[in-house]
């Protein structure tokens, strides 16, 4: 009755739920320490470059610091970029409308939003899957594992405790494993969506200011 002995003597079917299970369980734990080193990386570039930004120093200048050294894990860092950059070339336009360039900006600013939105995102589909479809699987195996026992039981005279138990226990151990990949599954998909949400929220907080900004400088420049 130990669990590797339960497992061995499972059906063909039930093995393989088995193992498609465990796979599904390594592949969502690599996942989950992928995200979590992501969405970790990109906070903290987020908390480095706002202080960056807010810290007084001329656009222009940061603008040239960010291009000839960029930092990829910076999200802020890449809308800031865009909308810098389209700023620049609109403005180089002679009889341009102060509005179509902040509307050229914000396009751009939204732009390399759903770029970095789409990074944060990365493998959450999969796991939200892992965690949707694991017990279903699971309970599968165990249907099918409770199925054979009691066929088994049909060539038997007397049904014992002893005769059914085994069959029942290594069908339920399916179950066990889906509930194992699944649950980890669905806590990272709930913790990194909530955090790429806030992300994705300062985000758009601060390409609002930096608009406000350019906004305030194309007009000024016009007066």
């Amino acid at each position: 009755m130990s669990m590797w002995h339960l497992i061995a003597s499972a059906s063909v079917l039930v093995q393989l739920v088995m193992l498609t299970l465990v796979l599904a369980s390594v592949v969502s734990w690599v996942m989950i320490f992928q995200r979590s080193s992501a969405i970790r990386s990109a906070k903290s570039a987020l908390d480095d470059f706002e202080d960056r930004f807010w810290s007084g120093v001329d656009l222009s200048k940061l603008y040239r610091q960010v291009t000839g050294n960029p930092d990829h894990n910076s999200g802020l860092e890449q809308i800031f970029r865009a909308g810098f950059k389209e700023f620049s070339r609109m403005r180089q336009q002679s009889g341009v409308d102060p509005d179509a360039v902040m509307d050229a900006v914000q396009r751009s600013m939204r732009v390399a939003i759903s770029r970095e939105e789409e990074k944060l995102e990365q493998h959450l589909p999969f796991l939200a899957t892992v965690g949707s479809t694991s017990p279903y699987i699971g309970l599968f195996g165990t249907v099918w594992g409770i199925m054979n026992s009691f066929r088994g039981l049909a060539t038997v005279q007397q049904a014992t405790l002893a005769t059914v138990a085994p069959g029942i226990a290594e069908a339920l151990i399916a179950t066990a494993i889906g509930l194992f990949a699944a649950i980890p599954a669905v806590v990272a998909y709930n913790r990194f969506s909530a955090r790429s949400e806030m992300l994705i929220g300062r985000y758009y907080t601060f390409a609002d200011e930096f608009s406000s900004i350019l906004h305030r400088r194309v007009h000024a420049s016009e007066e």
